[in-house]
């Protein structure tokens, strides 16, 4: 008999006197959350596909409080699990008198933790921290916030095939890709499910955004993309099973509780009559996800988070793009009217997560733009307008210097909140991405534009999936040896648009395996990036070594 809890829980949205917490469970059931302090909350799964969740919304704890708790099924408790090594779980509220301390990160496989596995893919930086914090629990980061690839739904493990073979074998098509929501579900199982990280997810709160290998490498890079995958026969159930999981397993909890009540399908989620029995939302969520893929503008996946201090704003740079020729933008206009309404001062700090860098290393960044203008019927018109497409797909030339309205629309308004036209401006302005399989920080250069606030880029990625030798040092060159030469040979192209503002490389890029971490100090930012290392042969005790530590103001 399986246990009853297949998977979490997972501490979700966190706030003053809230917290969220996500389970999967093998059964129907009840699944309730004992916190330390007598609080207990009950609720019913629900289903999909066969498989069973909750969400269970803790309200009425104390700001600032630290407390374990337990996840309890049917009346048995489940979690932590008898004999576990690991501290207690806990929740820890939002305390507006700490100053922020979060990890951040993207772009990680699920592969064993063992020698072959350390071979292929690395330390797994997310559990080097996991296990870094059970040996000190004394300087414990606030939550942690995934911006994309958690999962690689196009480039599956060992263990993932295997599942595929069993349920369909290796000749249906996709394949060895994953192709609906059940395949989802075990990816997300093998992404999920390893000790340590299972304990670091259900005692630091998360936050997360999708990018492309969640669904598939390129997703949504170009029209021309967009109507070749949608002539696969497989293709309607992949991105339903895509957008369907995402909503149950990371987007549901991202969300405030006041904002999850709002949602269309918590709704219905709420509404149920336990009496009736465990509610099967698998139609909805495939009508759902069906709908916000052929009408993105119907559904916002972006949200905020309040830090305190500080303010949160993650968008969604894949599913809400336009991609129609001559109108393309990253955001269709109602997320762009969202955005801009977040995209204010008032704050000590501003953070933007996008899974995509907004700001590239200024050569990479003009090198997208021509690329761009070319696919763009440029030079030659369609004949040029092809080779251009066929270059942004094999290069991955599709960030945000690949939708230049866009890209100026939103460098201009973050300018004008680092001047305090939109509240008082605050220290820092800065952008958090992945996806690139590199690190680095670029600056725009604030003293020569009379900006109250540094507007900042800081990437980490990959947390677990290292790019080969020779393409690190392709991506190093072009990061700090062609700046010049393609700015001069942009500028040579009037077609193409120059950004109205310049911005710096001013620290790496490196390529190991790292989790991104920001500590708020006044008006400053401390910025570190940490590694596991294996020593001795000890694979499953990777210890923690910083890569780099910035000062930032």
């Amino acid at each position: 008999m399986p246990p009853p809890l297949v998977l979490g829980p997972l501490l979700r949205h966190v706030g003053e006197t809230t917290a969220t917490i996500w389970v999967e469970t093998a059964a129907a059931g009840q699944v309730e959350v004992r916190s330390e302090d007598g609080h207990t909350t009950s609720v019913p799964t629900f289903a999909a596909h066969g498989h069973h969740y909750a969400i269970v919304l803790v309200e009425g704890l104390e700001p600032g409080s630290v407390q374990d708790y337990q996840v309890a099924v049917d009346g048995g408790v489940v979690w932590p699990v008898p004999g576990d090594p690991y501290p207690p779980c806990r929740i820890a509220t939002l305390d507006r008198s700490r100053p922020s301390h979060f990890l951040y990160g993207s772009c990680r496989t699920s592969v064993p933790h063992d020698k072959e596995g350390t071979k292929s893919h690395g330390v797994d930086a997310l559990r080097a921290y996991a296990v870094d914090m059970i040996r000190d629990p004394a300087h414990w980061p606030d939550f942690v916030l995934f911006l994309g690839d958690q999962l690689y739904a196009d480039e599956t493990s060992r263990a993932m095939r295997e599942f595929i073979k069993r349920r369909r074998g290796l000749d249906d098509p996709p394949g060895p890709e994953v192709k609906d929501f059940v395949e989802y579900a075990e990816l997300y199982r093998l992404a999920w499910s390893d000790p340590a990280n299972r304990w670091l997810l259900s005692t630091l709160s998360s936050a997360m955004i999708f990018d492309d290998h969640d669904v598939r490498d390129d997703w949504n890079t170009s029209r021309a993309w967009h109507e070749e995958m949608n002539k696969l026969p497989w293709w309607r159930d992949r991105i339903k099973g895509a957008l369907a999981s995402y909503w149950i397993y990371q987007h549901a909890g991202n969300l405030a509780p006041d904002e999850l009540r709002q949602d269309e399908i918590w709704r219905q989620i709420a509404a149920h009559d336990p009496a009736e029995g465990e509610l099967d939302i698998t139609e909805v969520i495939e009508a759902f996800a069906d709908r916000v893929d052929r009408e993105p503008e119907t559904y916002r996946f972006s949200f905020t988070r309040d830090l305190g201090e500080s303010r949160l704003v993650v968008i969604d740079s894949r599913n809400a793009r336009v991609l129609e020729p001559g109108k393309r933008a990253m955001l269709d206009a109602k997320e762009s009217r969202w955005f801009d309404e977040q995209l204010h001062g008032d704050t000590s700090h501003l953070f933007i997560g996008t899974s995509l860098p907004f700001f590239l290393p200024p050569a990479i960044h003009d090198l997208e733009s021509i690329d761009e203008t070319m696919a763009g019927g440029a030079w030659g018109g369609p004949r040029t307008a092809r080779l251009g497409e066929k270059l942004r797909e094999a290069v991955d030339l599709e960030h945000w210097a690949a939708f230049e309205r866009s890209f100026a629309h939103v460098l201009q308004r973050v300018v004008e909140v680092a001047r305090g036209q939109h509240g008082e401006a605050p220290a820092t302005i800065t952008f958090l991405s992945g996806d690139v399989h590199n690190s680095y920080i670029t600056q725009v250069q604030h003293e020569r534009y009379a900006l109250s606030s540094r507007i900042l880029q800081v990437v980490c990625s990959p947390i677990r999936n290292p790019l080969p030798r020779h393409v690190r040092m392709l991506q190093g060159t072009l990061a700090n040896w062609t700046k010049r030469p393609m700015r001069r040979l942009a500028r040579r192209l009037p077609q193409v648009r120059r950004p109205a503002y310049e911005w710096d490389l001013t620290h790496g890029p490196w390529f190991d395996n790292n989790m991104g971490g920001v500590e708020v100090l006044g008006d400053r930012l401390l910025l570190t990036w940490a590694r596991g290392v294996v020593s001795d042969g000890q694979y499953d005790q990777p210890r923690l070594d910083r890569v780099s530590t910035v000062l930032i103001g």
